[in-house]
Protein backbone atom coordinates (compact mmCIF):
# COMPACT_ATOMS: atom_id res chain seq x y z
CA UNK A 1 0.00 0.00 0.00
CA UNK A 2 2.43 2.47 1.15
CA UNK A 3 4.84 1.69 -1.95
CA UNK A 4 2.14 2.00 -4.50
CA UNK A 5 1.40 5.57 -2.60
CA UNK A 6 5.05 6.44 -3.37
CA UNK A 7 4.66 6.04 -6.98
CA UNK A 8 1.27 7.85 -6.93
CA UNK A 9 2.74 10.75 -5.49
CA UNK A 10 6.11 9.98 -7.85
CA UNK A 11 3.42 10.58 -10.84
CA UNK A 12 1.86 13.51 -9.27
CA UNK A 13 5.06 15.55 -8.63
CA UNK A 14 6.51 14.73 -12.34
CA UNK A 15 3.46 15.17 -13.92
CA UNK A 16 3.35 18.82 -11.93
CA UNK A 17 7.34 19.56 -13.20
CA UNK A 18 5.59 18.51 -16.45
CA UNK A 19 3.03 21.16 -16.58
CA UNK A 20 5.29 23.44 -15.19
CA UNK A 21 7.62 23.23 -17.58
CA UNK A 22 5.33 23.12 -20.46
CA UNK A 23 3.93 26.12 -19.52
CA UNK A 24 6.81 27.77 -19.13
CA UNK A 25 7.90 27.27 -23.30
CA UNK A 26 4.02 28.31 -24.20
CA UNK A 27 4.65 31.45 -22.03
CA UNK A 28 8.26 31.95 -23.62
CA UNK A 29 6.62 31.22 -27.31
CA UNK A 30 4.26 33.96 -27.04
CA UNK A 31 6.55 36.51 -26.05
CA UNK A 32 8.17 35.35 -29.31
CA UNK A 33 5.29 36.39 -31.13
CA UNK A 34 4.59 39.10 -29.40
CA UNK A 35 7.81 40.44 -29.80
CA UNK A 36 7.86 39.51 -33.54
CA UNK A 37 4.26 41.84 -33.58
CA UNK A 38 6.29 44.73 -32.63
CA UNK A 39 8.50 44.31 -35.21
CA UNK A 40 6.17 43.29 -37.91
CA UNK A 41 4.36 46.92 -37.31
CA UNK A 42 7.54 48.94 -37.57
CA UNK A 43 8.51 47.20 -40.61
CA UNK A 44 5.27 47.89 -42.11
CA UNK A 45 5.18 51.47 -41.27
CA UNK A 46 9.04 51.85 -43.02
CA UNK A 47 7.64 49.95 -45.82
CA UNK A 48 4.76 52.79 -46.13
CA UNK A 49 6.79 55.34 -46.28
CA UNK A 50 9.34 54.33 -48.74
CA UNK A 51 6.72 55.04 -52.06
CA UNK A 52 6.75 58.22 -50.59
CA UNK A 53 10.77 59.15 -50.33
CA UNK A 54 10.72 57.72 -53.74
CA UNK A 55 7.97 59.80 -55.24
CA UNK A 56 9.72 63.11 -53.45
CA UNK A 57 12.86 62.10 -54.62
CA UNK A 58 11.84 61.60 -58.09
CA UNK A 59 10.59 65.08 -58.46
CA UNK A 60 14.04 66.22 -57.84
CA UNK A 61 16.89 63.31 -59.21
CA UNK A 62 14.17 61.31 -61.98
CA UNK A 63 17.15 60.44 -64.01
CA UNK A 64 18.15 58.28 -60.94
CA UNK A 65 15.81 55.64 -62.21
CA UNK A 66 18.06 52.62 -61.57
CA UNK A 67 18.75 53.43 -57.80
CA UNK A 68 14.43 54.61 -57.56
CA UNK A 69 14.09 51.51 -58.60
CA UNK A 70 16.46 49.80 -56.71
CA UNK A 71 14.43 51.12 -53.75
CA UNK A 72 10.82 49.84 -55.07
CA UNK A 73 11.74 46.55 -55.66
CA UNK A 74 14.19 46.18 -52.35
CA UNK A 75 11.19 47.23 -50.20
CA UNK A 76 8.38 44.89 -52.17
CA UNK A 77 10.71 42.12 -51.40
CA UNK A 78 10.32 43.03 -47.84
CA UNK A 79 6.85 43.14 -47.69
CA UNK A 80 6.05 39.64 -49.75
CA UNK A 81 9.16 38.10 -47.26
CA UNK A 82 7.85 35.14 -45.13
CA UNK A 83 9.49 34.07 -42.38
CA UNK A 84 12.11 35.53 -40.42
CA UNK A 85 15.44 34.54 -42.07
CA UNK A 86 13.62 35.94 -45.30
CA UNK A 87 12.79 39.21 -43.45
CA UNK A 88 15.87 39.90 -42.21
CA UNK A 89 17.85 39.43 -45.56
CA UNK A 90 14.98 41.99 -47.21
CA UNK A 91 14.98 44.17 -44.94
CA UNK A 92 19.56 44.02 -44.96
CA UNK A 93 18.63 44.98 -49.58
CA UNK A 94 15.81 47.61 -48.35
CA UNK A 95 18.41 49.37 -45.75
CA UNK A 96 21.43 49.37 -48.62
CA UNK A 97 18.66 50.73 -51.05
CA UNK A 98 17.57 53.22 -49.11
CA UNK A 99 21.16 54.46 -48.15
CA UNK A 100 21.36 54.99 -51.21
CA UNK A 101 18.74 57.33 -51.79
CA UNK A 102 19.73 59.54 -49.08
CA UNK A 103 23.80 59.47 -50.86
CA UNK A 104 21.66 60.96 -53.92
CA UNK A 105 20.43 63.69 -51.74
CA UNK A 106 23.79 64.82 -51.00
CA UNK A 107 24.11 65.60 -54.74
CA UNK A 108 20.70 67.39 -55.02
CA UNK A 109 20.70 70.36 -52.62
CA UNK A 110 16.99 71.24 -53.45
CA UNK A 111 16.17 67.84 -52.21
CA UNK A 112 18.25 68.09 -49.24
CA UNK A 113 16.55 71.17 -48.38
CA UNK A 114 12.47 70.00 -49.47
CA UNK A 115 10.64 69.99 -46.23
CA UNK A 116 8.97 66.59 -47.31
CA UNK A 117 12.32 64.80 -48.12
CA UNK A 118 13.39 66.02 -44.57
CA UNK A 119 10.43 64.95 -42.47
CA UNK A 120 10.33 61.80 -44.79
CA UNK A 121 14.01 61.32 -43.50
CA UNK A 122 13.32 62.22 -39.87
CA UNK A 123 10.28 59.95 -39.65
CA UNK A 124 12.45 56.78 -41.46
CA UNK A 125 15.44 57.21 -38.93
CA UNK A 126 12.86 57.28 -35.80
CA UNK A 127 11.53 54.22 -37.06
CA UNK A 128 15.00 53.06 -37.61
CA UNK A 129 15.18 53.11 -34.31
CA UNK A 130 11.64 51.66 -32.90
CA UNK A 131 13.13 48.58 -35.50
CA UNK A 132 16.40 48.40 -33.58
CA UNK A 133 15.05 48.22 -30.30
CA UNK A 134 12.09 45.96 -31.18
CA UNK A 135 14.87 43.82 -32.80
CA UNK A 136 17.30 44.10 -29.30
CA UNK A 137 13.91 42.65 -27.33
CA UNK A 138 12.71 39.98 -30.16
CA UNK A 139 16.55 38.43 -29.94
CA UNK A 140 16.41 38.31 -26.29
CA UNK A 141 12.70 36.84 -26.33
CA UNK A 142 13.61 34.38 -28.95
CA UNK A 143 17.69 33.43 -26.99
CA UNK A 144 15.78 33.13 -23.29
CA UNK A 145 12.77 30.54 -25.68
CA UNK A 146 15.86 28.54 -27.36
CA UNK A 147 17.51 28.13 -24.07
CA UNK A 148 14.26 27.08 -21.94
CA UNK A 149 14.03 24.51 -24.97
CA UNK A 150 17.58 23.25 -24.50
CA UNK A 151 17.55 23.02 -20.42
CA UNK A 152 17.42 19.75 -18.94
CA UNK A 153 14.22 18.43 -18.36
CA UNK A 154 12.48 20.60 -21.16
CA UNK A 155 15.30 19.26 -23.94
CA UNK A 156 13.75 15.81 -22.77
CA UNK A 157 10.08 16.69 -24.39
CA UNK A 158 9.87 19.95 -25.88
CA UNK A 159 10.20 19.02 -29.35
CA UNK A 160 7.77 16.32 -28.76
CA UNK A 161 4.99 19.17 -27.91
CA UNK A 162 5.93 21.39 -30.56
CA UNK A 163 7.82 23.97 -29.59
CA UNK A 164 10.38 24.91 -31.96
CA UNK A 165 13.79 26.63 -32.48
CA UNK A 166 13.54 30.23 -33.18
CA UNK A 167 15.67 32.29 -35.81
CA UNK A 168 17.11 35.48 -34.43
CA UNK A 169 16.30 38.80 -36.79
CA UNK A 170 19.72 40.11 -37.05
CA UNK A 171 21.39 41.58 -39.57
CA UNK A 172 23.00 38.73 -41.89
CA UNK A 173 25.80 40.43 -44.01
CA UNK A 174 26.93 43.31 -41.82
CA UNK A 175 29.61 44.09 -44.04
CA UNK A 176 27.46 44.76 -46.74
CA UNK A 177 24.74 46.93 -44.94
CA UNK A 178 27.68 49.34 -43.77
CA UNK A 179 29.22 49.42 -46.52
CA UNK A 180 29.28 52.72 -48.54
CA UNK A 181 26.52 53.26 -51.29
CA UNK A 182 27.85 53.58 -54.88
CA UNK A 183 26.28 56.27 -56.51
CA UNK A 184 26.57 57.23 -60.31
CA UNK A 185 26.40 60.47 -61.61
CA UNK A 186 26.27 59.19 -65.54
Amino acid sequence: MSFGLVILGLIVVLAVILVVIYNRLVALRQTTNQAWGDIDVQLKQRHDLVPNLVETVKGYASHEKDTLDAVVKARNAAVAAGDVKDQAQAENMLTGALRQIFALAEAYPDLKANTNFLQLQTELADIENKIAAARRFFNNAVAEYNTAQEQFPAALFAKQFGFEHREFFEVADRAAVEAAPKVSFS
